[in-house]
């Protein structure tokens, strides 16, 4: 029997992107088992389908997920089926703000 994976290599990076910030891509391809070019490949199919953005801060990429857009195929927005796997979305800033002095 072949051996197949239940989630691609695209949804594992995204996940590891989501798990922490600031890892280089290198580290995300070490997570996921995959080699850092083909990291680089892959994060650069999510930004051109606008599933995360790249910032560059100094010498490293930030990277910032776009839990809006919807996963190809689906009606499902992306940070629902992260949110499935555990992830906690973060609040902005301003929102948590806004939010502090309505009380």
């Amino acid at each position: 029997m072949s051996e197949w994976k239940f989630i691609t290599s695209h949804g594992l990076v995204l996940a590891s992107i989501a798990r922490g910030r600031g890892k280089t891509a290198r580290e995300i391809g070490d997570e996921v088992g995959v080699t850092e070019r083909t990291t680089h490949k892959i994060i650069l199919d999510l930004e051109e389908d606008e599933y995360i953005t790249k910032t560059k801060v100094g010498n490293r990429n930030k990277y910032r997920i776009r839990p809006e857009v919807p996963i190809k195929a689906t009606d499902t927005a992306v940070g629902e089926l992260l949110e499935l796997l555990g992830w906690k979305r973060r609040r902005k800033k301003k929102t948590a703000e806004i939010l502090k002095n309505a009380d």
